[in-house]
């Protein structure tokens, strides 16, 4: 389900020194990734705004970038709290068997004997594995684990299979 829609990947946090350089809070993995998609709409509210990345680094644990017409501290303050979204034709293709969370969302999710479980609402990072939340009449919490219990997704078709008991 690729389409115009755009990807969330991260927030202005807050500032660096006093060269308009911002604090990132990165969705991507790795954390620096989101410095290889220029140029970021940033979003505000009803605002948007449009910003090339000239240049970036991790700096500690937290991400840094410089921004197309952002020199000073005072410009890149009023940028915190800003929302970076990028296009979908930004990222680069996925591998074979691997999906970007936001290419899951909305898929319909099935049982391998053909019971409608609902859609995929988001998905969760846990630490062991990631797990998608499915609502339908209910919301279900289903590990994906890919082979084992995510059978197949296909996502021209916009489904999910799963081996998963429906009661459960």
């Amino acid at each position: 389900m690729p389409g115009t829609e755009l990807i969330s990947v991260g927030e202005i946090s807050g500032v660096f020194g006093v060269k308009g350089w911002v604090k990132v809070f990165s969705f991507t993995d790795t954390r620096e990734n989101i410095l290889n998609y220029s140029p970021w709409l940033l979003k505000k509210g009803n605002e948007t705004k449009s910003f090339n990345v000239i240049d970036g680094s991790l700096q500690g644990k937290a991400v840094i970038a410089q921004l197309s017409g952002i020199n000073d501290r005072d410009q890149a303050a009023r940028l915190m709290g800003w929302e970076i979204f990028v296009t979908p034709e930004q990222l680069p293709v996925p591998a074979q068997g691997e999906y970007y969370w936001s290419d899951l969302i909305g898929l319909k999710v099935e049982t391998t004997l053909g019971v409608q479980l609902g859609v995929i609402d988001n998905l969760l990072e846990t630490g062991a594995n990631d797990v998608i939340i499915v609502k339908g009449e209910r919301e279900r919490a289903i590990p994906f684990l890919q082979g084992k219990i995510i059978v197949n997704i296909d996502l021209q078709a916009g489904k999910m299979i799963v081996d998963w008991d429906p009661d459960f």
